[in-house]
């Protein structure tokens, strides 16, 4: 969705010349970034925004009152703009360049390695150290459990996709002897 994208950026950038001009901890800025975002992806939530009936100070005390712990005075200040100009539907766009930005800054990349099976914390830091090195960066790991794979892993980073699925081999092996 290229409209999001282009709606997100300007917010995404503000957040982050704000949060590196006030000297903020931008990890933590990324976990409430992050947090609100999820917050606003709820579709009832949307419904309710979307209302006209509902005021934007009503829409801001429920993502505020559903945000767990209090948010820092920064996320209460760009939560209250993004609701005043009914952009909420794109807190998770903005989320997600607040992030690029801030791995930009740090030198690194997210990652999200799909396996057919749980891992645990050693298994994902050795696997970790071994992508750092094939991906020429740092990277920020993130699981997710696809039972499909049958065995081995998917890493995505960014743009870039290693395969070593089992699924995946079946695919390849299909492929060439159909071929």
């Amino acid at each position: 969705m290229a409209e999001l994208a282009t709606i997100a950026r300007p917010y995404a950038e503000a957040l982050f010349k704000a949060c590196t001009a006030e000297g903020a901890d931008l990890g933590a800025a990324t976990g409430w970034v992050d947090q609100l975002a999820a917050i606003a992806a709820d579709p009832q939530l949307r419904d309710v925004a979307e209302s006209p009936k509902v005021t934007s100070e009503q829409v801001f005390g429920v993502v505020t009152a559903v945000a767990r712990g209090a948010l820092p005075p920064m996320a209460n200040n760009f939560l209250r703009t993004v609701i005043d100009n009914g952009r909420l539907r794109v807190l998770p766009e903005i989320a997600e360049q607040f992030r690029a930005l801030v791995n930009e800054t740090k030198g690194s990349s997210d990652a999200v390695v799909v396996s057919a099976f749980p891992i645990d914390a050693a298994a994902l830091a050795d696997l970790g150290l071994v992508l750092e090195k094939r991906f020429e960066r740092k990277l920020n790991l993130s699981v997710q459990v696809d039972p499909s794979l049958i065995g081995g892993v998917r890493v995505v980073v960014g743009d870039e996709v290693l395969d070593t699925s089992v699924k995946a081999r079946l695919e390849q092996m299909k492929v060439a002897l159909t071929a």
